[in-house]
């Protein structure tokens, strides 16, 4: 069992930055890679990034220059860095972990945090 907890969301103006973070506790040694999804209103789930336990592997193109993903595995936390926010930044972000029981694989949500950029 996972838990995940987002924070840092606010109200940002455009062209400033943002850093979110997401602490896991639990059975976090089961954790294979973590990730990032934003929801913007009216919009589906999508996703922002997917990092290993080393490295980012996935950066999507809307952010893509723009982020900065981290995982510190001693703090079990998850951070981005979004710099020249933009108003279509805007979503409710949701921190996600993929975890294993050496068989099949597992993803666990947070709650999210919510990010509004004003022009």
């Amino acid at each position: 069992q996972v838990q995940l907890v987002e924070s840092g969301g606010g109200l940002v103006q455009a062209g400033g930055s943002l850093r979110l973070s997401c602490v896991a506790s639990g059975s976090i040694f089961s954790i294979d890679t973590m990730g990032w999804y934003r929801q913007a209103p009216g919009k589906g789930r999508e996703l922002v990034a997917v990092i290993s336990s080393s490295s980012p592997t996935y950066i999507t193109d809307s952010v893509e220059g723009r982020i900065t993903i981290s995982r510190d595995n001693a703090k079990n936390t998850l951070s981005q860095q979004v710099n020249s926010l933009k108003p279509e930044d805007t979503a409710e972000n949701y921190c996600e972990a993929r975890t294993s029981d050496g068989i099949h694989g597992f993803d666990t949500w947070g709650r999210g945090s919510q990010v509004a950029v004003s022009s």
